[in-house]
């Protein structure tokens, strides 16, 4: 998709443009805190670089400039993912292909940097680690080609180049959260060598690379960092020509998983070539494929408002910047604006989100989107390393002065989505091999009182409306169209996620 001032429409799901004072007050403005220009492809405008270092920032550097930075220490503490370490379970044997256009040229040296700064396991792949039995695995599978994403010669700094550089930004954010969340897993870096368009290259290569995943039984669990308004299509016909590879998936025990994108309800159409750069978004409520898909589980996002620092449960920080965590004290999570969600207009209600939890917002006769939520604002986002060429023609833009190697803090549900990945393959561990198709399994749960109550974190404050033209929707207890069914509580999720997937 387009970014609300961008000109991409098919975007990283991190597109919400934020200065540091929009982050703080939770309105997203016209211009990223020294984030990308906005006519990057894709729109990744949920970050801002924090230091040039190989050092992480401080929690003091991040607050300077209106935010609170996560590690994965403290996101795992947040979501009680311990206890499941503790117990053996943190990924082994399964892998996640993650999806992402073009890769990155420096993903085996930035995972290393990222592994040695908070003391994670290394993998198989990652730049200057030998490689021993049963150590977990990074690989890059390139099937269509691989266009070198290096700067250019010259001076120049063209719109592919910048695309391609922010697509960097989005592998570094996938590959290094996933491992984080389940560092035993392996990890299958799939790239493609297109990005912008819906129905000749972009979304079709990314649709043939999984489905090449799925039928060499390449991973159990895909993450997809990108979406795309549905209305952005030609036809709902063409948009249904594309979900052939998570109709494989369903049958093939892969897990499919999606960002539901970072407008809110307010969702931009592709823009014509050669037509203008800037187009207005729909004027009434829409949502993203892929996440719309019944096929694939929604991932939604929240401001998540625990202690940065807190290594071991989940400590509310209402002290902290981002302001929407101020102005909500004593709630843990707040629903994220910008995160993507309501109802399609392509996909009639499945079956299984006819039973929801007591008190939430309805479902009608269409998919409700998202599923679920984890992290995902920018203003309480997670740090990520990323190599740059040093001659400063990489592209991506940090302000008005090029954006260079280090630490960056982002947010938006690509955020999310990888992570949620990172537990999917953890509950994969457990079952012995992939669980397939979960959102029965979850709503399922989440139709028990009690199931619930043990299982999810339910967020019941905050809104998704980013256009006051734009009619939004409130976070409510249970189910809404924000943060799906809640954040899950992963020591007690996961185990019982497997039970409900066996019981069928």
């Amino acid at each position: 998709m387009r970014s609300r001032t961008g000109k991409s429409f098919l975007s990283l799901a991190g597109g919400a443009a934020l200065v540091a004072a929009a982050c703080m007050a939770g309105v997203p403005t016209a211009s990223p805190p020294g984030g990308a220009v906005p006519d990057v492809h894709p729109a990744v405008s949920d970050f801002v670089q924090i230091n040039s270092s190989a050092t992480p920032p401080t929690e003091a550097q991040c607050n300077s400039v209106g935010r609170r930075c996560f590690t994965p220490q403290s996101t795992r503490a947040a979501y009680n993912v311990g206890p499941l370490y503790a117990a053996g379970n943190d990924g082994t044997g399964i892998t996640i292909a993650v999806v992402d256009s073009y890769g990155s040229d420096t993903m085996a040296h930035d995972l290393h940097v990222y592994d040695q700064a908070f003391n994670l396991p290394a993998m198989c792949g990652e730049e200057a680690v030998t490689c021993t039995a049963g150590m977990p695995t990074f690989s890059v599978l390139h099937l269509q080609g691989s266009p070198a994403t290096k700067a250019p010669p010259s001076q120049s700094r063209g719109t592919a180049q910048k695309d391609k550089a922010a697509w960097a930004l989005e592998v570094a954010l996938d590959v290094e959260t996933a491992h984080a969340m389940a560092p035993g897993a392996n990890i299958l870096l799939v790239a493609t060598p297109t990005a912008e368009t819906l129905g000749v290259n972009g979304l079709p290569q990314m649709m043939a690379a999984e489905q090449y995943v799925v039928d060499h039984h390449l991973a159990q669990v895909i993450s997809q960092s990108f979406a795309t308004t549905e209305e952005a299509f030609g036809s709902p016909q063409s948009l249904l020509n594309l979900r052939h590879a998570f109709i494989s998936a369903s049958q093939n025990g892969v897990t499919v998983l999606g960002s539901s994108g970072d407008g809110g309800t307010a969702n931009p159409n592709k823009a014509p070539v050669g037509g203008p750069n800037s187009l207005p978004t729909f004027p009434y409520p829409t949502v993203q494929w892929p996440a719309s898909d019944p096929l694939v589980t929604g991932v939604g996002g929240t401001y998540l408002c625990t202690d940065p620092t807190a290594v071991t449960g989940r400590t509310v920080d209402s002290a902290s910047p981002p302001a929407s965590c101020r102005r909500n004290p004593g709630q843990a999570e707040v629903g994220w604006i910008g995160a993507g969600g309501g109802f399609s207009h392509v996909f009639a209600r499945p079956d299984y989100q006819s039973a929801l939890p007591a008190g939430s917002t309805a479902i009608g006769s269409m998919r409700g989107v998202p599923d679920i939520a984890l992290q995902a604002s920018a203003g309480t986002g997670a740090l990520v390393y990323l190599s740059l060429p040093p001659d400063g023609l990489g592209g991506l833009m940090c302000g008005a002065t090029p954006c260079s190697t280090g630490w960056y803090d982002i947010g938006g549900t690509s955020l999310s989505c990888p992570q949620w990945a990172g537990l999917v393959a953890i509950a994969a561990q457990m079952n012995g091999g992939g669980l397939g198709l979960i959102n029965p399994a979850l709503y399922k749960l989440g139709a028990n009182p009690a199931a619930y109550a043990n299982d999810f974190f339910d967020v019941t404050t905050g809104n998704n409306q980013t256009d006051p033209s734009v009619p939004g929707y409130p976070a409510t207890t249970g189910w809404d169209p924000v943060t799906g069914l809640g954040t899950p509580n992963a020591a007690a999720l996961l185990p019982d996620l497997v039970a409900a997937v066996r019981a069928g």
